[in-house]
C-alpha cells in the first residue's frame, strides 16, 4: 500500500469534492478515510489516499491536483503519510 495524504483547503464552492474524487477514481487512487467541514464558508478536505494501483507517481498526482484546484479556486496539496505523520509530531 501506497498511502498519500490529501488536503484541500479554500472558499467553499459547488463541486470540489467531485472534481477531486473524479480526478482520484481516473487515476485508480483509492479513497481509504475522507473528512470534510465548512467552517465560516471556508471548505477544509482531508483524505488518506492509495495510490498503489496508479500508473501516475506522487509528484505527478500532486502537480494535476494542483492544476485542479488552482482552477477551482482551493489549495490541494498531496503529502507522503510519513511527511504527514512527522511533520505534525512536532
Amino acid at each position: 500500500m501506497k498511502k498519500r495524504i490529501i488536503t484541500v483547503v479554500g472558499k467553499d464552492s459547488i463541486g470540489i469534492t467531485a472534481k477531486v474524487c473524479v480526478y482520484l477514481a481516473e487515476n485508480s487512487v483509492n479513497i481509504l478515510d475522507i473528512a470534510q467541514t465548512i467552517v465560516g464558508g471556508y471548505f477544509n478536505m482531508m483524505m488518506v489516499v492509495d495510490i498503489q494501483e496508479s500508473s501516475k507517481s506522487t509528484e505527478i498526482i500532486a502537480n494535476e491536483l494542483k492544476e485542479i484546484g488552482d482552477e477551482i479556486g482551493v489549495q490541494i496539496k498531496v503529502q507522503h503519510e510519513k511527511i504527514f505523520e512527522t511533520m505534525h509530531r512536532i
